[in-house]
């Protein structure tokens, strides 16, 4: 339980950092005055202060801040510092709603898409030093439609639907999701390229459609240009999965009871561990570093849902903004934002509650 703890401290540590140093980064270059930089939630154990941010490190290792001078209305200087009683106030330089909005939205946007830049560099240490294996059918389960459907082993499958596949693990996704729909599938024997129509057949026991072929293949060495192909399938992978899923979510395909916080993802990560063990450290190593890649897309994706509190919300407001020629009432803006974190935080408590129940009592 102590690894357990160690190693979900460090994944959500990594990719919590990067997202805000995002913002951080892009806000000092467009001029923004970064107030704190905090890491964690909670109380604060440890903190100083350098130039113009304060830094903290707070007790709980999931979430963190930057806010920036002027956010939400709110400045670090205010009337009483000013000599004369009644004297207009004066706005600090560096405030956030003071930069132009497109600088704004740079800042904003920042934190999502280094968690991109971070997925992207953790698959290159997963691909360059495991590998990658393509989606080769090693063998074939009679009496499913891949058999039927003139498929073989040694084929190789380049496409189901409109999606270009590159990863093993793209096509059990997809055939996992399919619900049984027809699948039009191209692939590649002796050099030529074919296409077929399978239709995936329901496990009753497994609960879960199968095409009916088992894939395999020994894992490709990626240098050079490989590498950064296969690495950006990765990252693209991880991406789509996450976006299915919240489109199956809204589509009423998944329900809450699916959704995992803090400690189903703590869970889960003493479980993988468990698994991989029997493999050697560096097997698990590498399992964790794919499994930041995909915490970090997650957090990226789930950051820009135009939703109150979210910084997808906030780049929404600016985008109003850009299209009507004028900012949003930083009031009617607070508000909003406010009653989303609420609403969040509420999330969080129920999200806990099912990861908590999932563990102890099922």
């Amino acid at each position: 339980m102590i690894v357990t703890i160690i190693v979900f401290v460090l994944i959500f540590g990594v990719v919590v950092i990067a997202h805000e140093l995002g913002h951080f980064l892009i806000a000092k270059l467009n001029g923004i005055k970064v107030l704190q930089f905090s890491i964690g939630m909670g109380p604060d154990i440890v903190k100083f202060t350098k130039g113009e941010t304060k830094y903290v490190l707070k007790l709980l290792p999931i979430g963190g801040a930057c806010m920036f001078e002027g956010e939400d209305g709110i400045y670090s200087a205010s009337s009483e510092n000013q000599e004369n009683e009644g004297k207009e106030e004066q706005k600090p330089e560096g405030a956030f709603n003071d930069a132009n909005v497109w600088s704004r939205i740079a800042t904003v946007f920042a934190g999502p898409f280094f968690n991109i830049i971070l997925a992207f560099l953790l698959s290159l240490i997963v691909v360059g030093f495991s590998g990658e294996v393509v989606p080769e059918i090693a063998s074939l389960t009679e009496g499913y439609p891949a058999a039927e459907a003139g498929l073989q082993e040694g084929d190789i499958i380049t496409k189901m639907g409109k999606e270009r596949v590159y990863l093993r693990e793209e096509v059990t996704f997809i055939s996992a999701v399919s619900g049984g729909d027809p699948i039009q599938i191209e692939y590649q024997r002796d050099g030529e390229k074919y296409t077929t129509v399978v239709t995936p057949k329901y496990s009753e026991q497994d609960n879960r459609y199968y095409i009916g072929f088992v894939l395999g293949g020994k894992p490709m060495k990626c240098k050079g240009l490989d590498l950064i192909k296969y690495s950006a399938c990765r990252v693209r992978y991880w991406f789509k999965i996450t976006i299915k899923s919240l489109l199956m979510l809204v589509q009423g395909k998944l329900s809450a009871n699916d959704l995992s916080g803090p400690v189903g993802i703590a869970a889960t990560i003493d479980e993988t561990i468990e698994q991989t063990k029997p493999y050697g450290l560096p097997t698990v190593v590498l399992t964790m570093i794919n499994f930041a890649v995909l915490l970090s897309v997650n957090l990226g994706i789930m950051n820009l849902l135009p939703l109150p509190a979210l910084d997808g919300g906030r780049l929404l407001f600016m985008l109003i903004e850009v299209i009507r020629g004028k900012p949003v009432s930083p009031d009617k803006e607070g508000l909003v934002h406010f009653i989303g974190f609420v609403a969040l935080m509420i999330l969080m408590v129920f999200v806990l509650y099912n990861d908590i129940t999932r563990i102890f009592i099922h």
